[in-house]
């Protein structure tokens, strides 16, 4: 059975790359049974983040109340969970967090583009923040990573230079709030069903073989 996937997430948050390896690994378990139709929606953690981004310990601890001890151990958790599906964090963290606003309007892009190309462009986009913790405002990071993706990088610097795009990805952003989704990732099926946070492989194969059976119900 063929399912729609629409994946509410930023690029920003470890827990997205977690739960997006975890989805994959999990279809890649129920080849045969399941198939699906992957579409990567927009979420921004940080709208209001400005240029230059902000010390993420800084903005971390003012933004949840967290300790440097916490984080550390937050840290350790990510790590061990994006182990556990393939996904290899930074050792050494991020130093800075940015605003992801151009990185979703090339989403949106990519997602009009030939199949996969959105999905090919959302992992290097996650491998780029959260395994080399590079600069997600940077229009060279975004254009290389346009490129790793095997798509056209003079279109993409168009896009960059001007608002293409600006007001799909707003109102794509505000239908999901609208919907009640205030934390990411967020994993709608089908329309209808909702699982929330990054969870594991095993969960996301749980809950897609309950979904199927459900349809298969005559």
């Amino acid at each position: 059975m063929n399912l729609k996937i629409d994946f509410v997430s930023d690029i920003s948050c470890p827990w997205c790359a977690i739960g997006l390896s975890a989805l994959e690994q999990a279809l890649g378990e129920l080849t045969g049974e399941v198939s699906a139709e992957l579409h990567f929606q927009p979420f921004e953690l940080n709208p209001q983040m400005p240029a230059g981004g902000q010390d993420i310990g800084e903005h971390l601890a003012q933004k949840y109340g967290s300790t440097p001890e916490q984080q550390a151990q937050i840290r350790d958790t990510i790590r061990q969970r994006g182990a556990d599906v393939g996904f290899s964090f930074n050792p050494g963290g991020r130093g800075r967090i940015y605003n992801t606003f151009d990185a979703h309007r090339l989403l949106h892009w990519a997602g009009q583009e030939a199949t996969g190309k959105q999905l090919a462009l959302k992992k290097t986009l996650l491998l780029a923040c959260h395994g080399a913790g590079q600069n997600m405002e940077s229009h060279e990071v975004l254009l290389a990573a346009v490129q790793a993706a095997g798509l056209d990088p003079q279109r993409a610097r168009a896009i960059l230079a001007g608002d293409e795009f600006a007001t799909e990805v707003r109102e794509r952003e505000a239908f999901y709030t609208g919907q009640g989704i205030h934390a990411v990732p967020a994993v709608i099926i089908n329309d209808r069903h909702l699982i929330s946070g990054g969870q594991s492989s095993t969960v996301y194969q749980q809950t897609l073989r309950q979904i199927v059976a459900e349809q298969d119900v005559p």
